[in-house]
């Protein structure tokens, strides 16, 4: 392919077209089960509940510290099958591309893409591409859909949920929310805080045999804060935090404080919150600082009866009332 940029061409179902499909995404997605020929793709059997999601993203800048909407692609599809309790195995990829993007752009996320796909140990093995007019796309979105396995004993979501369950969190939160401001170069400010962007799969893994294990979910958009109002409206429980025990990094704290952000309501795409019976809390916290990715781990509050709203019990020993996310802080984030 000797283009430099991407244009309409390449998205006319002829030569350019092909030519991007063979050697870029072909070449780099290779795997038994992909076929750049076919229209559909035939799975191998599969033992087990199976877990189907899909999701969207349109991050900007296209490539930030720590990551990339390729890498992010994953990571986020993974993370979702991953905290419903599923082992993921497939995905697939559409690609809308902006006429004018660089190609030498485009296979490098596209190279980024595999690599991470390789290393979450899922295979990408149907997809599609289009090519919109200059000025119509953010130069790259991505749409995928993930499918795994769960065991059929296994049992997650809201409604299992109970007054005194606790609440972890597997790590720092607003990392990515502000590695992607940083990356912007918003407000004059840039930095090179990297995105928490990974795959929770291992720290769904460690959860996942303990019992009075009730509900996981990754914090994305809306972030921890959202989370909790999620659980709040759909048990009609309350919930109080304890702030001295969220883990936040100092330099998101101290962005948010310049600009006025709030850490509880910034993306995460590399965290899991748990809700577990309080008497596996310390086992469920144990079971994540063990690993690599759960060392920042912390029993943050729980789930409480006494209490119709979500609240937040501050440093100062007084408390505060989380509201719901109205205002979007940081558009197309992921």
């Amino acid at each position: 392919m000797q283009d430099t940029h991407i244009t309409l061409a390449h998205g006319n179902g002829g030569r350019f077209m092909r030519e991007l499909i063979e050697e870029i995404f072909a070449r780099h997605l290779s795997n038994p089960l992909l076929d750049v020929q076919a229209d559909a793709v035939a799975l191998p059997a599969i033992d087990g509940e199976l877990m189907f999601t899909t999701d969207g993203f349109t991050v900007q800048p296209l490539e930030f510290p720590g990551g990339d909407i390729g890498s992010l692609a994953v990571h986020g599809t993974v993370n979702d099958l991953a905290v419903a309790g599923a082992v993921p195995l497939y995905l697939s990829l559409n690609v809308f591309i902006e006429e004018g993007l660089e190609v030498v752009q485009l296979k490098r996320i596209i190279e980024n893409l595999a690599k991470t796909a390789r290393d979450c140990g899922v295979q990408v093995v149907a997809g599609d591409t289009k090519v919109v007019r200059r000025g119509e796309g953010g130069g790259l979105y991505l749409a995928t859909t993930g499918i795994g396995i769960k065991g059929r004993t296994l049992r997650l979501g809201l409604p299992r949920i109970k007054s005194g369950d606790a609440i972890l969190v597997s790590g720092p939160i607003g990392d990515h929310g502000v590695a992607v401001m940083l990356a912007r170069e918003q407000f004059g400010l840039h930095g090179k805080l990297p995105s928490d962007a990974t795959s929770v799969l291992p720290l769904a893994l460690a959860l996942t045999p303990l019992p009075g294990l009730r509900f996981m979910r990754d914090p994305t958009r809306g972030g921890l804060a959202t989370v909790m109002h999620e659980i709040q409206r759909n048990t009609g429980f309350g919930i109080r935090l304890e702030q001295r025990e969220i883990p936040i990094r100092e330099p998101v704290q101290t962005v948010c404080d310049m600009l006025g952000y709030d850490p509880l309501y910034l993306a995460c795409e590399g965290r899991v919150v748990a809700v577990i019976a309080r008497e596996r809390a310390d086992e469920a916290l144990a079971a994540w600082r063990a690993l690599p990715a759960g060392a920042g781990a912390s029993i943050i509050g729980g789930v409480t009866d006494a209490l119709a709203h979500v609240v937040i019990q501050t440093e100062l020993g007084g408390e505060r009332v989380l509201e719901e996310l109205e205002d979007d802080p940081l558009p197309r984030i992921c």
